[in-house]
C-alpha cells in the first residue's frame, strides 16, 4: 500500500505545500501534480464539483507523488465517507468550532474500532495501489484528518478540538476567520488582531502535536509562514494561478 508521504511529512514536522482546487478539471490537477506539489485539495464545499468529476481528478493526481485531498461539503457521515471512498488521501473539514464537530470528523474518517466509518465499495483501495483487505487494515494510519479553523468562536475551544484522538492537522481559512472577527476578509490579512489569533492557534496546535496549517495568496507569505512554524501550507488556487499567468502574459503583450 502506498504511504501517504504528506501525512508522514507533517508528523515529522516538515512542511507540505499545496494548492487549493476550485476548477473541476482533471487535466489541470494532473499538470499541477506533475509539478511536484505535496498536495492538492479539491474544494467541494464552495465549488460546483460533483462526485464523479472529483473521482476523475483523484485519478489524475494519483499518477504522481502528490496527495489527493478534498474539503468536504459538510461535517457529516455522508459528507466524509463518499469522498474517502472516492479515493481521497485526506479530508479538510470546514468551519470546525467545537470538540463535538472534531469528534465527528475523527469518527467518520476512521474504521472501527477507532471510528465509525462504514465499509463499502469504491476506489479507495485503488487510490493507494493496494487491495481492499490491506486498505481496511491500514487506512486509519494513512488517511489525513484536518479540521479547518475559520471562525473566532473556535478559539476558546482549541485545546478541546486539537486533543481529539485522530485529528492530525488544522488549517486556517484567513478570509472567513477575518470576517468572523469583524475584519475585512483577505488571504493576506494586514490586521494585528488576525496575527494575534493565528499565533494562539499555532501555539495550541503545537501543544497537542497537531500539524498547523494556513492558506496564503502569495509565495512570499507561504515561505514566511513555513519559517514561523506552519506546516500544512497552501499557496493560491488553480483559478488564481491560471488567471495570474494569463493576465501577466496579456499585460506583457500590450506593453510591447
Amino acid at each position: 500500500m502506498t504511504t501517504n508521504e504528506m501525512k508522514r511529512k507533517l508528523k515529522d514536522g516538515k512542511p507540505a505545500i499545496g494548492v487549493w482546487i476550485a476548477l473541476g478539471d482533471p487535466i489541470i490537477v494532473e499538470h499541477l501534480a506533475a509539478q511536484g506539489w505535496d498536495w492538492l485539495c479539491v474544494d467541494t464545499e464552495h465549488n460546483p464539483i460533483d462526485l464523479a468529476t472529483m473521482t476523475s481528478m483523484f485519478q489524475a493526481i494519483g499518477r504522481y507523488p502528490c496527495a489527493p485531498m478534498a474539503r468536504i461539503p459538510e461535517v457529516s457521515e455522508l459528507g466524509i465517507k463518499r469522498i474517502l471512498d472516492a479515493g481521497a488521501w485526506g479530508i479538510v473539514a470546514p468551519n470546525v468550532k467545537t470538540r463535538e464537530e472534531a469528534e465527528l470528523v475523527a469518527a467518520y474518517a476512521q474504521y472501527p474500532p477507532q471510528g465509525r466509518r462504514s465499509i463499502g465499495s469504491g476506489r479507495h483501495a485503488l487510490s493507494f495501489h493496494t487491495d481492499m483487505e490491506t486498505y481496511l487494515q491500514r487506512a486509519n494510519d494513512e488517511i489525513l484528518r484536518v479540521v479547518q479553523i475559520e471562525h473566532v468562536d473556535a478559539l476558546p475551544n482549541l485545546d478541546a478540538i486539537f486533543s481529539v484522538p485522530g485529528i492530525d492537522a488544522c488549517f486556517i481559512g484567513p478570509n472567513d476567520l477575518c470576517a468572523s472577527m469583524g475584519l475585512a476578509p483577505s488571504l493576506e490579512p494586514p490586521h494585528r488582531e488576525f496575527a494575534e489569533a493565528i499565533g494562539v492557534i499555532l501555539a495550541a496546535a503545537r501543544r497537542h502535536g497537531v500539524a498547523p496549517g494556513i492558506h496564503n495568496a502569495r509565495p512570499e507569505t507561504a515561505s514566511r509562514r513555513i519559517a514561523d512554524g506552519w506546516r500544512m501550507v497552501g499557496c493560491g488556487s488553480d483559478i488564481a494561478h491560471v488567471t495570474a499567468g494569463a493576465r501577466g502574459a496579456l499585460e506583457a503583450i500590450r506593453l510591447t
